[in-house]
């Protein structure tokens, strides 16, 4: 059996103990250790964040000016991805990061 030392939290050692060398003489697997850090820090994750595609953002109903003799590029909606105030193309959705 193996023994470990007591220290209280100034430091000095108060005692000692003997513990199992079936539970705590073993070599740790850095396999399965990887993947339970992985898995806590997965759980601990919110996967709330979340932006509004072209669909979801509101207004754009009509075209914002007409398609031809105005000089400028076509357009169809004020909220397409590449418009100030239109939806996010490959933006973030709510998922679950569970391992």
């Amino acid at each position: 059996m193996a023994v470990l030392n007591i220290y209280n939290l100034a430091g000095t050692q108060t005692g000692t103990v003997e513990v199992k060398d079936s539970v705590f003489g073993i070599e740790p697997n850095q396999a399965v250790l990887h993947e339970v850090l992985t898995a806590e820090l997965a759980a601990a994750r919110q996967g709330t964040a979340a932006t509004k595609t072209r669909a979801m953002v509101r207004g754009g109903g009509r075209k914002p000016f007409k398609q031809k003799g105005t000089g400028r590029a076509r357009q169809g909606t004020i909220r397409a991805p590449h418009m100030v105030g239109g939806g996010v193309t490959f933006g973030p959705h709510p998922r679950s990061y569970e391992k």
